[in-house]
């Protein structure tokens, strides 16, 4: 069964330093590339290296002048012939820039065992002075040329935020521009991520001194010794010797479903409080629903008030509508994701994966279930005191709210036009 390792990132320098690491640290490991620039001229470049440089070279034709489409296509032939080999330990899957983790882990994951493959790490590679800038960046992918296909419409900060969020490890390129204000702005938007430093290309992994440096710009969470699961990495290695974090990270497992519920709006990790190096992360949590026209104007304020905001949210006119609001770079998206469990009757709920029921007995109210606010809200200087009154201003007055559902549901659709985009 061939190990399979992915690495994003739209930090390019990151990505592919994690990657150079991984092939110098686990024998027998190559890296396998689509590159998406291409496109524009009709073809999709791949590429496949081992620590010695390229092993192989060819093109996939655009599959629906989709690039990404291209890239699901050719993957996984690519993959199995890898594993049908006998002689590749890990391969590892480097994404071009502005592609998500999720959908590529999820195409690995569901050709499975079947092709030989075991999707065994999902990573992102990070410069921790670049997270600020990456997510207050509104342009548009394209704009940039980073665009996956004709039709992408995603921006740089939405792209890098689901990169960031996606992953259970978080690979963390040494800068010297980073300072605490970085690494706490990376540590409370993922705090349950696991943050390995890369150590430079040139560094053996038992230089004291580089170790050193890369510990004080990112604290290493990965376990101290190897997992029973994990294979021998590197058999010519001293007795005793333990793999590098990186390389355990790439082995260590990874569970697409738990990971894609984890992003679901109704049952999201979301972080929690947190104020540290003057960086904040305020939780806001209401039982009452947000009134459409008072929120629908304070959008610009509640977009622009943090780095990074997301979470599930109420409306009154669309009490039983359960409702993703997800913001960076000055832009927000609000989109409609199904039903809040108490609106559905009661057979339906056995259709309704566990992790969702557990989290709405979580939230659950006795008058109204699991509708509820809950918006997360984190960026340094955050002004936590105005953005809690814009917030309260929102929801619906006492007598608003004693007027009940069937009242709800005659106020003013102000976000009919945002829904329908």
């Amino acid at each position: 069964m061939l190990s399979v390792a992915v690495v994003g990132g739209l930090h390019a320098d990151a990505r592919r330093q994690a990657v150079e690491r991984l092939l110098a640290d686990v024998p027998g490991a190559v890296a396998l590339h689509h590159d998406l620039a291409t496109a524009v001229a009709g073809t999709v470049v791949r590429t496949v290296r081992d620590r010695t440089g390229i092993v192989s070279a060819g093109e996939a034709p655009l599959v629906n002048d989709c690039a990404c489409c291209a890239l699901r296509e050719d993957l996984v032939p690519e993959l199995e012939r890898l594993a049908a080999d006998g002689v590749t330990r890990l391969a590892i899957v480097e994404l071009w820039d502005s592609v998500e983790p999720k959908a590529m882990a999820e195409v690995v994951a569901s050709a499975g065992p079947d092709a030989g493959l075991r999707l065994t790490g999902v990573i992102t590679a990070v410069d921790p002075a670049l997270v600020l800038p990456y997510l207050g960046n509104g342009d548009d992918l394209a704009d940039a040329g980073l665009a996956a296909a004709a039709s992408d419409r995603r921006t740089i900060a939405d792209t890098f935020a689901r990169q960031l969020e996606y992953a259970p490890v978080l690979a963390l390129a040494y800068s010297e521009e980073a300072d605490e204000e970085d690494n706490a702005l990376l540590a409370q938007l993922h705090p349950t991520a696991r943050r390995v430093p890369i150590p430079a290309p040139t560094e053996a992994a038992a230089e004291p001194a580089a170790t050193e440096a890369a510990d004080q710009s990112a604290p290493e969470t990965a376990p101290e010794t190897v997992p029973e699961t994990v294979p021998d990495i590197a058999p010519e290695a001293a007795p005793g010797a333990v793999p590098s974090a990186l390389a355990l990270a790439a082995f260590a497992g990874f569970d697409v479903e738990a990971a894609a519920a984890a992003q679901h709006p109704a049952c999201a990790r979301l972080p929690a409080e947190a104020d540290e190096c003057g960086v904040s992360t305020l939780v806001w949590h209401r039982r009452r629903p947000f009134h459409p026209e008072r929120l629908y104007a304070a959008l610009e304020g509640l977009t622009c008030a943090a780095a990074r905001s997301r979470g599930r949210f109420w409306l009154a006119d669309r009490p039983d509508t359960l409702l993703h609001w997800d913001a960076a770079g000055g832009a927000l998206c609000v989109e409609s994701a199904g039903p809040w469990m108490a609106s559905l009757p009661d057979a339906a709920w056995d259709l309704v994966p566990p992790v969702r029921r557990a989290a709405a007995a979580l939230d659950w109210h006795p008058e109204h279930g699991d509708c509820c606010q809950h918006l997360v809200f984190t960026s340094p200087g955050l002004d936590r005191d105005g953005l809690e009154l814009l917030l309260e201003s929102c929801l619906l007055t006492d007598t608003e709210y004693a007027a009940g559902r069937t009242a709800w549901k005659r106020l003013p659709p102000a976000f009919d036009t945002l829904l329908e985009v």
